[in-house]
Order: structure tokens, then sequence, then C-alpha cells
């Protein structure tokens, strides 16, 4: 007889949130009101709207990856979005829609076999799109659990086919600051990177994500393609993907460069380990304002911990 052994993160299928509930056109509003969500867009709306991916949502859920958590009602996490480009407070969805998504071409250097160019629609034909339900945890202490739809990290190092010398992967995002105001500033070292090794990117949990909801995200989540890794905080999983470069060096993120001591390379989820200015111990529900205790690589140590045995004088929480 076979014997399924769950995780000590994950819940039975059944108790996560059933698919016609977040999908639904009535979501929750504030701290536990009941309310008709306001501007939800379904696949054809957004076909008709310009959007070409449109026909492939929603995607098949992936069953492997369930919450302990409710799924965070959409109207909540989509205005719950840091996106400095775009403004330095969290509901930055109708400045961030002015950024065209289409067309949309993302160029894979370095490392490569064939260094190449490819439009988003490209690639999604190259991949297969599944969803994911993710817990997603801020450096700032807030949280949310999402459905996710993308295709895996490792989809995107396989297309790009790297040389054996790569053992990082830089991401960068857009730069044009006709849309972004927030790239006007002379502060912040715009555009914004972010890195991976290649140990990581090939994890099983790390994912590319074109879609949230059932639907091709919207701009404020990162469209139209951008980064989840569950078990950081959350400015590693960099928005509005432009360039993927395969390096032999450790890149230096944005907010590493910025603020290095409060910002590092790895920024695992530790609750343990506070930030400089504020404890990491527990975490703000964006949707109910509960607070939760801060699990250690955010839930998912089952999946990554092994990545980062024999590294104890690294900063893998910061």
């Amino acid at each position: 007889m076979h014997i399924l052994k769950r995780r000590g993160w994950e819940i039975p299928e059944s108790a996560a949130t059933p698919e016609h509930v977040y999908l639904s056109r009535r979501t929750l509003l504030g701290a536990g009101m009941i309310g008709a969500a306001a501007g939800l867009v379904g696949p054809a709306q957004a076909q008709a709207q310009g959007d070409p991916s449109a026909a492939l949502y929603p995607a098949p859920r992936n069953p492997r990856y369930v919450l302990d958590r409710p799924v965070t009602p959409e109207a909540s996490a989509s205005t719950v979005n840091n996106y400095y480009e775009f403004g330095g407070n969290y509901d930055v969805g109708r400045a961030a829609a002015k950024l065209k998504t289409r067309p949309w071409v993302i160029t894979i250097d370095g490392l490569v076999e064939t260094p190449r160019q490819v439009g988003i629609d490209d690639l999604l034909k190259a991949v297969t799109l599944e969803e994911r339900l993710y817990r997603h945890r801020c450096v700032e202490a807030w949280s949310m659990a999402v459905p996710w739809t993308g295709f895996p990290m490792k989809a995107l190092v396989d297309y790009a086919k790297p040389l054996g010398s790569a053992k990082y992967l830089r991401f960068e995002t857009f730069l044009d600051r006709s849309v972004a105001p927030g790239q006007s500033g002379r502060f912040y070292p715009w555009p914004y990177v972010e890195g991976v090794t290649m140990a990581e990117a090939t994890n099983d949990l790390a994912f590319m994500v074109t879609g949230i909801y059932g639907k091709p995200a919207q701009n404020q989540f990162g469209a139209p393609l951008r980064v989840a890794l569950p078990w950081k905080y959350g400015f590693k999983s960099i928005k509005a993907i432009v360039k993927v470069s395969f390096l032999e060096t450790r890149p230096k993120g944005f907010w590493e460069v910025v603020q290095g001591s409060e910002y590092g390379f790895w920024a695992n989820v530790n609750p343990q380990v506070s930030h400089p200015r504020w404890s990491q111990a527990t975490e703000k529900d964006i949707a109910t304002g509960e607070r939760r205790p801060t699990l250690l690589y955010n839930g998912y140590g089952e999946y990554v911990a092994g990545l980062y045995a024999g590294m104890e004088k690294e900063r893998l929480f910061l």
C-alpha cells in the first residue's frame, strides 16, 4: 500500500480555497467584509483588450503546491504591491497600467550557447503554463497567498541553454522614464536588477510568473514576466523582466546596492533574524489584518534548505 507523507506545511487539497471562489467576481473587501470586486477582467475580456495570451488561462493547477491558509482575495492582492518604478505607495495599479506590455522582448545573453531575443508570446509557446498556490512574504513583514500562473524557472534555463561555466542568473527589468516616474529619481540605481544561483533557478519552487487569479497578470503584479521565489523575501521576485543574463560572478541586486546592510543577496525568510529596523518574527495578512508566526524559509524548507548546506558563514537571511 502506498502511504502519502505530507510535508509539514501542506494541507489536503480539499482544504484549499476552491477555484470558483477566488475566480469569483465577488471577493472580500477590507478585513473580513464581503463586497463586489471591481475591475476583474476575464480571459475573453483581456483578449479583447489586446492580450494575445489570454486564451491560455486559466491554466491547470499543479496539485503539488497547496496552502496552509486561504487564498488572498484579488481585491486585496492587487492593491498591495511594492513597485517603486510607479510610486512609493502600495496601490500603484493605475500608474502601472500605463506600461505597454506588448510588444515585449526579452534578451537572453551571457554564458549561453546562443544569445537571443524572444518575444513574450513566442516564449509562452515554448513552455507549458500551470497554476501554483504560493505564499508570498514581503521583507516589510506583510504576507499574502496567491494563485500564480507561469512555468518553472528551470524551463527558462533549459530554453536558454547555458554553458557549464554559468553559475548565476541576473534578471533586469524595463527602463522607461516616460511611463515610470519613479525611474526619474537620481537616488535609485535603475533599472531594477536581481539574481539567483543556478541551483536556486533549477529548484522546483523557482517560478516564472505570467498570470494570476486565472488570467494574465495585471501590470502591478509585474506583467508580462516576473519571478516568484516563495522561500525568499518579496524584493527578490523581480517584475517586468526584459533581460536574463547567465554569469560566472554573483550579480548585485537593486536593494543590495541601495542598502547592502539591510538587503543581501540571499534574502531567505527567517523569523529569528530581524531586519535592522523591525522584527521578522511575525507577519500581517494583508486581507484580514491577522498576525501569524513567520515560518523559516516561509514554510518551504523541505524544498530548499539543502541548497544552503555548509553556507553558515553567508548572510543567508538578510
